[in-house]
């Protein structure tokens, strides 16, 4: 069954042309790399798909459910999370803090930090679980902004996962990370349930390759190729882009 449907989807900025007839579907459970040089229309789609940016022509289901012009707030109490490129967090929070207000926004209702933990008992418990089960318990108390980037890149993901998404978009999660922090990250996709669908932007094709059931390219705005990993490896035009052309 499909998770997500993105049909014939278009973005004009002006007289810009983002997005040019986009269709996608993503299985559930399946994992959805989207490749494609700078400048190629993802994180454009990735707007579209969240509710950040209305597209122009189009339309976008989810779960079988038209969200096409549903407020991103619809959207996430219907299942859908998304992690940006740039991180996005409140730098002078403690982690836990930043987890525990996720929880609170992800379960409709606000959080007092300032009130005794034993008033948000789950909540409390409930994001230590998260901390703890992606390699951040150690730290807990320790202020956003103090984190390393990568540290940073993985508490974004687990705030992303404490609303317990049925589809998660991660817009180049191994972006500017070590080797060391790109396997972390990978790991945790990895360990995700498979009942999570999950579509990714990435530039590193060793990454996208490992994790990826089927990939698809875009290019100026528009979907080139869209495949298993061998029909990706051996697709000319897709090596084109990324290779040049003889």
């Amino acid at each position: 069954m499909t998770a997500l449907a993105v049909e014939n989807i278009s973005k004009n900025f002006g007289g810009v042309g983002a997005l040019a007839n986009i269709s996608l579907d993503v299985g559930r459970g399946e994992r959805r790399v989207l490749l494609g040089p700078n400048g190629a229309g993802k994180t454009t789609l990735f707007h579209t798909i969240s509710g950040a940016v209305m597209p122009s022509a189009g339309r976008i289901t989810l779960f079988g459910l038209d969200i096409t012009r549903l407020r991103p707030d619809r959207r996430a109490r219907l299942g859908l999370a998304r992690t940006f490129q740039i991180s996005n967090l409140f730098p002078r929070l403690t982690v836990l803090d930043s987890v525990l207000l996720a929880l609170g926004g992800s379960r409709g209702h606000r959080l007092q930090l300032i009130a005794p933990p034993s008033r948000y008992r789950s909540e409390y418990d409930k994001a230590h679980q998260l901390l703890e089960q992606w390699g951040l318990a150690d730290t807990a108390q320790r202020i956003v902004r103090t984190l390393s980037y990568g540290e940073q890149r993985q508490l974004e993901i687990a705030l992303a996962l404490a609303g317990q998404p049925r589809l998660l978009l991660l817009d180049e999660p191994t972006a500017g990370l070590s080797p060391a922090e790109t396997r972390r990250v990978v790991s945790m996709v990895q360990e995700l349930p498979r009942d999570m669908t999950i579509v990714m932007i990435e530039h590193d094709m060793d990454v996208a390759f490992e994790l990826a059931d089927r990939i698809a390219v875009m290019h100026q705005g528009r979907l080139i190729a869209d495949g298993d990993q061998a029909a990706i490896r051996t697709n000319k035009q897709v090596t084109d882009i990324y290779l040049g052309a003889e």
